[in-house]
């Protein structure tokens, strides 16, 4: 038999208790929280790490009318809507009506917490997200920014492909200190769910920003970036899902013509027409990541079981 392992005295754990307690003392005197022992069981829930040029945003988002190509003025409230989506989403809503620079500011304000674990805070300052957003630093702004934080907290969103369901707001919660401006943002782990290996897309977020101010424009760069091919659309589909406020089919239709021409003027497209069916054809061309290039060689049957 070998000898039996020595035991731990009781003059080292003491000792261990009392550094334990001098570290606690001295992080409260220095106004910090001591930070608490890691849990062994604890899972890390992040999202992915897409690179500093592009925005992550959920496929969800970007094939619904979730974030509506609409002005801000024009927003209402809405309770248990079901927004017009692709076939395998459902998406419903309830809360103030959200646009794209609401898109904007969640897109950023998620792209700072990719770094940390979901559930954990996220602390960013206002004039940094402001300067993201290519916006000044003036009350007004401030304003604009707590309003948009204020809806994506307050609502209560529903989406559904096969047997996933996201239920919840789409920011936990954010609060401000009004000394030093700086944002503690918290998103729910769910939010997991919106971002499977498919399920989501890298924005390019150059581009996007050369779009503010043009809401069509900005909803269908969203949507086409979406997909490596995008299949023709029917321009009565592509009103529906953008939630656009276009009183007649005409007047959507002339719309949709100026938005795509901004879309061919940043290289987000490289070919477009509607044809005497009203259906929009575009290509991408260079426009498609790498990765879009890989779906596209894979052969169509194992493409096909995959989705």
């Amino acid at each position: 038999m070998g000898e039996p392992e020595p035991s731990i005295s009781h003059e080292l754990v003491a000792a261990i208790e009392s550094c334990r307690r001098a570290y606690e003392e001295r992080a409260l005197k220095l106004g910090r929280t001591p930070e608490p022992e890691p849990q062994a069981t604890a899972k890390v829930i992040q999202l992915p790490l897409w690179p500093e040029p592009v925005r992550g945003a959920p496929n969800s988002f970007l094939r619904s009318a979730l974030f509506a190509a609409i002005q801000g003025k024009g927003r209402r409230p809405l309770k248990h809507e079901l927004l017009g989506s692709i076939q395998g989403f459902t998406v419903k809503f309830t809360g103030w009506q959200l646009d794209q620079s609401d898109l904007d500011v969640w897109e950023q304000a998620v792209h700072l917490a990719r770094l940390h674990p979901l559930g954990n805070i996220c602390h960013f300052r206002g004039n940094a997200i402001l300067k993201a957003l290519r916006r000044s630093n003036g009350k007004k702004d401030y304003t604009w920014l707590h309003d948009a934080i204020t809806r994506l907290v307050a609502c209560a969103v529903e989406i559904r492909r096969g047997t996933k369901v996201f239920t919840g707001s789409l920011l936990s919660s954010c609060a401000r200190d009004e000394a030093t401006g700086v944002y503690k943002l918290t998103l729910d782990p769910d939010t997991i769910r919106l971002y499977g290996s498919a399920d989501w897309t890298g924005i390019e977020w150059e581009q996007r920003q050369q779009l503010r101010g043009k809401p069509l424009a900005l909803w269908l760069h969203g949507y086409y970036a979406s997909h490596a091919a995008p299949l023709p659309m029917k321009v009565e589909t592509l009103q529906s899902l953008c939630g656009s406020k276009a009183k007649t089919r005409r007047s959507f239709r002339q719309q949709l013509r100026e938005a795509i021409r901004a879309l061919e003027a940043i290289g987000a497209l490289e070919t477009w027409q509607i044809d005497d069916n009203d259906l929009v054809h575009v290509t991408r061309g260079k426009a498609i990541t790498a990765s879009q290039r890989r779906h596209l060689a894979r052969p169509k049957a194992r493409r096909s079981r995959k989705k």
